[in-house]
Parts: C-alpha cells; structure tokens; sequence
C-alpha cells in the first residue's frame, strides 16, 4: 500500500491518508534472501503448471532438478506464500470447527448469466526481489474480473477491498470461495450477507471446485507475470492494471468462442421470476446449516474429478 521509491506523494502525506502511524513508515524489515526468493519463485512456476502438487512432489521436483531442500521448508514456503496443493487429502472429510461452514452451492448448477456465480481467489505474484499477492473477484458466466487488488502482505483488508469494489459495481447471486481464513472471516462474511448474496464453499481438498479461477491464475502468469519480471510494487500494479484491461477488453477467449469477457458480461440478463419471500428464508436456512461430510468424502472427491475431467474446455457448467 505504502510506496517509498519514486513515489508521488510524501510518506507523511500516505501515513495520514492510510490511518498510519508516521513512524511505522521508517521501520524497513530484512529483505528477504536472493536464495528464499529464487526458491519460492521456482515453486511459484511449478505450482502454476502442477496446481495439484502438494509439497511432496515439489520437494522431490526440485531435488530433481539439482536443489537441495527438504520438505518442511517447502511447507513453510507454501504456507507464506499462501498456495496448496489441490489434490483431495487425508482428511477432506473432517469438518472444521474454527470457523461457520458453508456448502458448496455449485455441484450441477448451470450457470446462465453475467452475475450469476463470482469466484474470489488469492495467488501469489513474483517480483524481482520479493513478491506480492493478488486477489480478484471473476464472473464465471463471463469469465470477466470484476475487481482486484494488490498487497506485498496477506492481510484481510486488501481482500475487503476488492470485493468491496466488485459489490459496488454489481451483486452477485452466488459468491464462491475455498475456506481460507480470509474467506471465512467475519468482516468478509458481514460484506457478503449484507449484499444478500449466498455464500458458496469449496470442499475442502477438491481438486475442481474452484477451476475457472485457477485457469485464470495461469493466463496472468504465464501472459504477463512470468514475461515482465516486475521489478517495484508499482511496475506490477501498472502492469496487471493493463493485463486486466486487455484480458476483459481485448483477449478472445476460447471457452466463450472466442469473444472477450467484456462483450460476455454486458449481454442483457434475462428476466427471472423472483423468488418468494418464504422460498428465500428457506434457502438461507439451508445455507446456515453445517455441511455434512460422510466417510466417503474423499472417495467422492476423486470421482467428480475424473468425470468432470473429461468434460469439453469450454463447458461452462462448473463443478
């Protein structure tokens, strides 16, 4: 949020504008190692191409490739750079507890319009020396992004703002998320279920709950990431500022045949009947209620993801 070099604006002038106290401003925490930089790069780029590795096979890639590392600081790596192996685990059907759960709103829903279904998600941005995390809010009927935002930390408030900013534009009829601890916090549950929009979670562990945003994360790495190798928190936010004008404004997209997320999102929605006061209160109880995981869970993961594997590249049926 904070920019030092080359910035237009005085620190002090930024402290008051973001609520900070002048003198945090001064405090510069060690740069992280060119070693630990080049290493959770390298486990950015695999992770990207192999979003079902969990770190295991990153760990076992990387001493392939001639890196000496164990798989704790892999772990820790992962943990701070907040990715996680896709691929269901040994405990997908263990409810949690810390947290209210949500159910997963969108197994066989077709999804018929702009606004119908957001997904939000946070990926992890490479920079020379550092990095930074990125989240953003994408219509699935569309695949437009709706809003974004860039942080250099994993704080909830950046993730506020981008649904804030999406919310602002548009309400969403579903809203999508996995059960990370910034998607079931209370200050963004509060922003949800005060826009009146239902909430939708992964399973936690399935692999193709979330898919269009995962394909996402990849055509902004690999289209504009991996080929500028920003080198300031400016250049990335001008950057992925242009990357996402062009993606939404300019980029055919294949799954939509070949017309851009822009021309998708502004069709007209269709006229719907609306439900009853007493059908509304009914799903809302619904959705209020703990999802039920029987035994089975982990088993019925891994047979949705070999159905739906085989599903056509542009179905626009979600998992």
């Amino acid at each position: 949020m904070v920019e030092r070099e080359g910035a237009e604006l005085p620190l002090a002038v930024q402290a008051e504008l973001l609520s900070l106290s002048r003198s945090s401003l001064y405090h510069r925490p060690a740069p992280p190692s060119p070693d630990e930089v080049a290493l959770k790069h390298r486990i950015d780029a695999i992770y990207t191409r192999y979003p079902f590795y969990g770190s295991r096979r990153i760990a076992a890639t990387l001493r392939q490739e001639g890196t000496a590392v164990n798989r704790k600081a892999i772990q820790r790596h992962m943990r701070e750079m907040g990715i996680a192996g896709i691929a269901p685990g040994p405990t997908t059907s263990a409810p949690r507890q810390e947290h209210r759960r949500y159910p997963y709103l969108l197994r066989h829903l077709p999804i018929v319009r702009p606004d119908h279904v957001w997904g939000v998600d946070i990926t992890y941005i490479r920079l020379r020396a550092g990095w930074m995390y990125l989240v953003a809010v994408l219509d699935w009927y569309s695949r437009y992004v709706v809003a974004w935002e860039l942080d250099q930390t994993l704080e909830l408030g950046f993730v506020l703002a981008a649904m804030g900013a999406a919310l602002s534009r548009a309400t969403p009829e579903i809203c999508n998320s996995d059960q990370g601890s910034h998607f079931t916090s209370p200050q963004y549950l509060e922003l949800l279920t005060g826009a009146a929009v239902r909430i939708s979670m992964d399973g936690k562990g399935r692999a193709l709950d979330n898919v269009f945003t995962e394909r996402l994360w990849r055509s902004v790495k690999y289209e504009e990431v991996y080929l500028r190798d920003y080198a300031s928190p400016k250049e990335a936010r001008r950057g992925l500022d242009r990357y996402f004008a062009y993606y939404n404004q300019e980029r055919p997209h294949q799954a939509l045949g070949y017309r851009t997320p822009a021309a998708m999102y502004a069709v007209k929605r269709p006229a719907t009947e609306a439900a009853s006061d007493g059908e509304r209160s009914e799903q809302r109880k619904e959705e209020s209620l703990p999802e039920r995981v029987c035994g089975k869970g982990i088993d019925r993961a891994l047979r949705v993801g070999r159905r739906c594997c085989s599903w056509p590249a542009d179905a626009t049926r979600p998992i």
